[in-house]
C-alpha cells in the first residue's frame, strides 16, 4: 500500500507518524505518478522527517529515486539554530552540478566529421571516465589550497576563464567558509582530478537549442533556435566521494555519543554547532569550490578545443557561460523570514525574479535552472515562479533514473540503445559501455519538467536537444 496520499495537483503527501516530525511531500504529475513504485525512496524522505529541527516539509523532487539516506531528489530543511547537519543529505558527489555555455554557431553548419573532430579535441584536454587524473596535476597539487578556498575567482585570476564568467556562477563559483583543515589527508590524495567528467551520467555534450518558450531565452540569455551550445555536468570526483564518506562515519560515531537517534548510517547527522558539524560544513564548502573549479576548467578546455579545430580565439564563437547551478550542497538560506540549512540532494535552487539573492545580471528574471534529461533526450531550461518557495526554493536536477545501472544493462540491449539514440553522437564504437546510461533507464524529462511547470512552480525558457555526448565509462 503506497504511503503517499493525493493532497493538491501534483502534490502528494505522507502525513507524520511514528518518529516523523513533520509531513513529507512528493511532487508527481499524473504520468510520473501512474508509474511511480520507489516506495523505498518515500521512506527516506519519512526517515529525513525524523531529525531534530527539520522543517516542514521534507520534499521529493519529480526526478526522486533511491539514494544513499536522502533520496536523490529531496530537500531537507533544518533550522540554522537548532537543527542538524547531514553528509548523506548533500551526497557523495558534492556540487555535482551543471553548467551551459552559449555559442553564436549554427548547429546546422557543424557536419558530421567536424562534430567528431570538436568531440575528440575535448576528449583529449578533458579526460572521461572513473578514475581519469587531470592533466594539470602538477598544478593543482601546487594550487590546491587555493582552489579549495577561493574558488573559481583564483581560477579566473589565473587565466582559466574569463571575468564575466564570475556573475554567472552560483555563490560566485566560491562557497564561503571552506576550511582545507577540515578535510582529511586521504580527501587530499584524491583531488588530482580537476578538469575531467568522471563515469556515470556526467558528461560533455553539444547541442541544439530546439525550441524557445520565453522572450528572456533571447534577451536575457542569448539563446536563439538552431543555436549550438555547450553543457557540462560534473562534480567534485574523488575528493566529494572521500568527504562524504569521512563525515558519514564521524556523524555516526559522534551521534552515538551524544545520543541522537539516526534511523540510517546514510542519514547520520550531529548538530550544526556541534564541533564535527562545524567541521563537515567547511569540508564540504572546500569541495563545492573544487566541483566550482572542475567545471570552469573544464570550460577553458572547451573553448581552447573550439580555438583549435574552427581557427581564430573562443571569443569568436561567443561560448559565453550562461549559468551554473549545484545539485548537491546543503547552505543557509532565509525561507519566510527564517534562517535555514537547506540541504539539496539532487536537486537545484531556483530563485525567482526579485529575490534577492539572485546575480544582478538576472535579477528581474530570476537565475536560470538547468535540467539535463539524457543523453538521447532533450535539457530544459527554466525558471522559478514565486510559488516555488513551497519547496524551499528548490527544483528537479534532471530526468531521474526508472531503472538502476544493473538494471539497464541487463534489459537494454545495444540495437535498442543505437534506435534510441538515433543521430546522436558518442565517443568510440562499443555501445555496450553506454548502457546503464541509456535514455530508456530515465524518466521522461517532459514529465518531470510538466509537474512543476503545470501547477506555475516555474516556467520553461528554453528546449536543448543532444548532438554528440561525451561520457565517461564506469
Amino acid at each position: 500500500m503506497s504511503l503517499l496520499k493525493r493532497d493538491s495537483a501534483n502534490c502528494y503527501r505522507v502525513r507524520r507518524h511514528g518518529n516523523m516530525r513533520v509531513d513529507a511531500i512528493v511532487y508527481l504529475n499524473d504520468v510520473l505518478k501512474r508509474s511511480f513504485d520507489d516506495e523505498e525512496a518515500v521512506r527516506q524522505l519519512c526517515d529525513a522527517a525524523s531529525l531534530p529541527g527539520v522543517q516542514d516539509p521534507v520534499v521529493g523532487m519529480p526526478d526522486i529515486h533511491l539514494g544513499f539516506g536522502l533520496p536523490i531528489g529531496g530537500i531537507m530543511a533544518v533550522d540554522a539554530a537548532e537543527g542538524v547537519v547531514s553528509a548523506g543529505a548533500v551526497g557523495m558527489d558534492i556540487n555535482c552540478g551543471v553548467r551551459l555555455l552559449r555559442t553564436n554557431i549554427e548547429a546546422d553548419s557543424l557536419d558530421k566529421p567536424r562534430l567528431r573532430e570538436l568531440i575528440n579535441a575535448i576528449i583529449e584536454r578533458v579526460p572521461p571516465g572513473v578514475g581519469k587524473m587531470s592533466r594539470q596535476k602538477a598544478l593543482v597539487k601546487k594550487n590546491l589550497k587555493r582552489y579549495l578556498v577561493e574558488g573559481v575567482p583564483f581560477l579566473v585570476e589565473s587565466g582559466y576563464g574569463r571575468p564575466e564568467d564570475l556573475d554567472c556562477i552560483e555563490e560566485g563559483g566560491a562557497l564561503a567558509g571552506a576550511d582545507p583543515g577540515a578535510v582529511s589527508e586521504q580527501a587530499k590524495k584524491r583531488s588530482g582530478q580537476l578538469s575531467t567528467i568522471g563515469g556515470g551520467n556526467h558528461f560533455v555534450e553539444l547541442g541544439r537549442v530546439d525550441r524557445i518558450f520565453d522572450p528572456a531565452a533571447k534577451n536575457n540569455l542569448g539563446l536563439a533556435e538552431g543555436q549550438l551550445t555547450v553543457m557540462i555536468h560534473t562534480g567534485s570526483r574523488g575528493f566529494g566521494h572521500q568527504i562524504c564518506n569521512d563525515f558519514t562515519d564521524l556523524m555516526l560515531k559522534a551521534a552515538a555519543g551524544m545520543k541522537l537517534e539516526i534511523p540510517t548510517k546514510g542519514l547520520a547527522a550531529v548538530p550544526i554547532r556541534s564541533a564535527p558539524g562545524r567541521q563537515y560544513l567547511a569540508a564540504m564548502a572546500c569541495a563545492v569550490n573544487f566541483a566550482f573549479c572542475n567545471r570552469q576548467w573544464i570550460t577553458h578546455d572547451v573553448r581552447a578545443a573550439f580555438s583549435e579545430i574552427l581557427g581564430g580565439t573562443d571569443r569568436d564563437y561567443d561560448l559565453g557561460l550562461v549559468y551554473d547551478v549545484a545539485h548537491n550542497i546543503a547552505k543557509f538560506e532565509r525561507v519566510g523570514g527564517k534562517k535555514l540549512l537547506i540541504h539539496r540532494k539532487g536537486a537545484t535552487r531556483a530563485l525567482p525574479a526579485g529575490h534577492p539573492a539572485n546575480p544582478s545580471i538576472y535579477r528581474n528574471l530570476g537565475h536560470p535552472v538547468l535540467v539535463p534529461g539524457s543523453m538521447g533526450t532533450a535539457s530544459y531550461v527554466i525558471v522559478g515562479e514565486p510559488a516555488v518557495e513551497r519547496t524551499f526554493y528548490s527544483v528537479n536536477h534532471g530526468a531521474g533514473r526508472v531503472l538502476s545501472r544493473r538494471a539497464a544493462r541487463r534489459k537494454i540491449g545495444v540495437d535498442e540503445l543505437r534506435e534510441q539514440l538515433g543521430e546522436v553522437m558518442l565517443p568510440g564504437r562499443d555501445y555496450r559501455a553506454y548502457l546503464d546510461e541509456a535514455p530508456q533507464a530515465y524518466k521522461d524529462i517532459e514529465a518531470v519538467i510538466d509537474t512543476f511547470t503545470e501547477i506555475g512552480f516555474t516556467r520553461r525558457i528554453a528546449r536543448l536537444l543532444p548532438l554528440a555526448s561525451i561520457k565517461g565509462q564506469r
